[in-house]
Order: C-alpha cells, then sequence, then structure tokens
C-alpha cells in the first residue's frame, strides 16, 4: 500500500505541476490548428500567454505559500536537546556521489540548520532520514540520501557515534515511521525536527502520527518574502514557488485524508 501511495503521489504531482499544464495548453493549441479549430486555438493561445506574463511578472505562487511557510515561527527557543532530525532533500544526491562532493540544492539550509544546532548541542544526537524518492530508485538505490549526507557531517567533524542514518525512506510519512524505529527515543527527551519551513507543517504531522513525542519544529529554508520584493521578471523562479505551493497543499490534503 506504501508502495502504491508513493508511485499515486509522483505521478498525480507531475500533473499538478504549472509547467505541465503549459505544455498541455501548448499541445492543445497545436491540435485545435491540425484540425481547422482556429478560433480555439486563438483563445488558448491568448489564455496561456496571459497566465505565462503575469506568472514572470507576480510571485503568485508566494500568496498560496507563505501562509504554510508562517505556521510555526523560526528559531524557537532551546534549552535541552537530545536529538536533532534533519530530513532529506537539501542535496543532490546522484550530483554528489558522481563530483565525489557534497552538491546542495535550494534545501540546503536543511544541512547548515543541522549542522549549526548540533554544534550548540554536543550531547545530542543527529539523525538523518533519507533513502531516494525518485520513482527510478522504487526498486533501490545505489546512492541515498542518507549515504551523501553521512560523507558530510564527518567531514564538518561530527563524531559518527553522534550519528543515526536512515537510508530506506521514501516519502516524508516513511521518514516519520522508519526514524522513531532507529531512534527508539525516551517519551521524556526533545528531538528538533529540521526541514523546510513550507514541509514542515506536513513533515510533524507525520512525526506526531508515527508515535514521536516532544519533538520542536525548527523551520528553515523559507522560499517566500514581501509580495512587492518579488515583482519582477523571473519567470523561473515564481513556476517553482508555485509548483512547491501546489504540491505541498496538495500533499497536506493527501496525508490528511490517509492518516499520514
Amino acid at each position: 500500500m506504501d508502495t502504491v501511495f508513493f508511485i499515486a503521489s509522483k505521478l498525480i504531482g507531475a500533473l499538478l505541476r504549472p509547467d505541465t499544464w503549459i505544455i498541455i495548453a501548448l499541445g492543445l493549441i497545436v491540435l485545435a490548428l491540425l484540425t481547422q479549430r482556429r478560433r480555439f486555438a486563438l483563445w488558448t493561445s491568448g489564455v496561456t500567454l496571459a497566465a505565462v506574463f503575469a506568472l514572470a511578472i507576480l510571485p503568485l505562487g508566494d500568496l498560496l505559500l507563505q501562509p504554510i511557510e508562517r505556521t510555526y515561527p523560526a528559531q524557537p527557543p532551546l534549552e535541552r536537546v537530545d536529538g536533532i532530525i534533519v530530513l532529506g532533500g537539501g542535496e543532490d544526491a546522484r550530483a554528489s556521489a558522481y563530483w565525489s562532493q557534497m552538491q546542495f540544492n535550494e534545501g540546503g539550509d536543511r544541512f547548515a540548520a543541522g549542522l549549526a544546532l548540533v554544534r550548540r548541542f554536543p550531547n545530542a544526537k543527529l539523525l538523518f532520514a533519507g533513502g531516494s524518492g525518485a520513482l527510478r530508485d522504487l526498486r533501490g538505490t545505489m546512492v541515498s540520501e542518507a549515504s551523501i549526507a553521512e560523507q558530510f557531517f564527518l567531514d564538518q567533524g561530527i563524531n559518527p557515534d553522534r550519528l543515526l542514518l536512515e537510508a530506506r525512506s521514501r516519502n516524508t510519512a516513511e521518514n516519520a515511521r522508519l526514524s522513531l524505529e532507529l531512534a527508539d527515543p525516551n517519551p521524556d527527551e526533545t528531538w528538533v525536527l529540521v526541514t523546510s519551513a513550507f514541509h514542515m507543517p506536513r513533515a510533524l504531522r507525520s512525526f506526531e502520527t508515527a508515535g514521536w513525542t516532544g519533538i520542536v519544529p525548527w523551520p528553515v529554508d523559507y522560499r517566500t518574502a514581501a509580495f512587492a520584493d518579488g515583482i519582477g521578471w523571473d519567470l523561473t523562479h515564481n513556476l517553482q514557488v508555485l509548483n512547491t505551493a501546489i504540491r505541498e497543499t496538495v500533499g497536506q490534503l493527501a496525508y490528511r485524508l490517509t492518516g499520514r
């Protein structure tokens, strides 16, 4: 059942991407022209052009994503910390393996925050959770996110005895369940959860559903800013933010409905 959910989430996620909508619209235009439906082709072309133009100038994704990012405060007060959980997604595992050097993506703040916290609390464990979320790795992956993270943290001088590595999970729900099995925390322990701010509400829900207690959310990697600051010309960035906002909104709904 978990594998079915994993495959379905990837396929539906691909269909929800704004750039997929643009490709579909272009396909409809070509089809309309081939079938001599000139009026429909012109109407579809106009709507697509207007939508792309608006998205290139206005950070429309911020309107949907920022309320999610504001769910939990940044850098909440911490006193005692027994463990730090860093979720995968801040690395490019395949590129890192190819170049034999850590390659970060937009979520690289997860690693920076995890490293800062583990140095701030020298007695805390550091648990990294992440296998591979790619469909092509469905039968197993040769390069896991956890293996790349392990090398990074060791290179930063972190004692290997403090590291816990969960390398089998494919999504957030599995992050939570398999991490709990690995860490086996006592009920009175405090663990800090580090992930992107837009991902934190779904991640925290999954961890609590899996049975974690005493989790403190530590959101990082904010993707939005003041709306006025985002007005300009940046279609690529605006598409990425809108895609993230749609994916996370649908993901939260799917996780609620399936009890993850």
